[in-house]
């Protein structure tokens, strides 16, 4: 077992409605940045997320997930197609070339019919894709989706501060119009997968995110040494990391940390990971920052690659990243 993980808890409570933060803000913002800095990954309390949100979502995932696959099969991501939205079953998705030993639910903004991106065909865009058993699932997501958008909004505004920059310059630049993706994973007991590896190692595609979980541990996180530490689950945090677009930006100041989930527990794990990123149009700069490490990073990354050498769009980076795990649906 990997050794726990203490991670930083950065608390938003002074800082979650613009003009009228608390007098900590320096404070917030100089321990947000080592948090970026020195793992990549750090817990958020005094959010404001109502603790009932959760426990109504898990109630519902854990409802959807114990029925037949023949009756989740109803929400399939195939019904969904290129809109990368609904269920796929057990080992469905690919992490590193290995088959995750997860089933999950694919959420997203919820696109009408006439949205221009629905008519051109985009990826990535659509409606979601909700079961009629059990009915409470849907409201559930709708309610947790809302209320994490502000959570969003306020970490991105003090990573700004915590950047030299405004505190609306992620706004102004880069989530207008932000590509926000929700996920819902079951981890079955490892006796019912025959591996430990719910999800191999990766890092996270754009700018943030934000992790609610249950009780059961298993997320482990790399730090700067290459050790494996694992985060034991907190009621009430929600645990923070950044995206490789958010080292792209800040030219290597802030890394994407590589995680992975190993399942080796007797009882189910259920995760829901909330993707905060760039507009889907949006070209993300790199921002005149010294990178004070220094070194080759992406000698060390998982997928040995560069984000800080990308160009192009976020839609382009993330559809290519896309066509690694579900590669029929593009």
């Amino acid at each position: 077992m990997s050794p726990a993980a203490h991670l930083p808890i950065v608390d938003v409570s002074g800082f979650r409605t613009p003009g009228e933060r608390g007098v900590d803000e320096a404070a917030l913002v100089r321990q947000l940045d080592n948090a970026c800095r020195e793992i990549g990954f750090f817990g958020v309390v005094g959010h404001g997320v109502d603790p009932t949100l959760l426990g109504e979502l898990d109630t519902a995932a854990r409802d959807f997930f114990a029925l037949p696959d023949e009756v989740k099969s109803a929400i399939s991501m195939r019904h969904a197609g290129r809109a990368w939205r609904g269920w796929f079953p057990l080992y469905g998705e690919v992490t590193s070339g290995r088959p995750d030993g997860k089933e999950g639910l694919y959420f997203g903004t919820d696109h009408p019919a006439d949205h221009p991106r629905i008519l051109d065909g985009t990826l990535l865009h659509g409606a979601n894709l909700y079961p009629q058993d059990p009915p409470a699932l849907r409201a559930a997501v709708i309610a947790w989706l809302d209320a994490l958008r502000p959570v969003a909004d306020t970490v991105m505004a003090a990573i700004a501060l915590a950047l030299g920059l405004d505190a609306r310059w992620f706004e102004r630049h880069l989530t207008a119009d932000p590509t926000i993706l929700f996920r819902v994973f079951h981890y079955p007991p490892t006796a019912a997968t025959n591996t430990e590896w719910g999800v191999a190692e990766h890092t996270d595609y754009g700018l943030l995110t934000l992790l609610a979980q249950d009780g059961e541990g298993g997320l482990e996180v790399r730090n700067r040494d290459g050790r494996w530490l694992e985060v034991e689950p907190t009621p009430d945090v929600l645990v923070c990391n950044i995206g490789d677009m958010l080292e792209r930006l800040t030219r290597g100041r802030y890394r994407s940390t590589p995680h992975r989930v190993r399942n080796t527990s007797d009882r189910a794990r259920l995760s829901f990971p909330y993707f905060f990123d760039p507009s889907w149009d949006a070209t993300v700069p790199t921002l005149p920052l010294i990178d004070e490490e220094g070194g080759e990073e992406s000698e060390r990354r998982w997928d040995r690659a560069d984000p800080i050498a990308w160009e192009g769009t976020y839609g382009d980076y993330l559809s290519a990243k896309v066509a690694r795990v579900f590669g029929d649906l593009i």
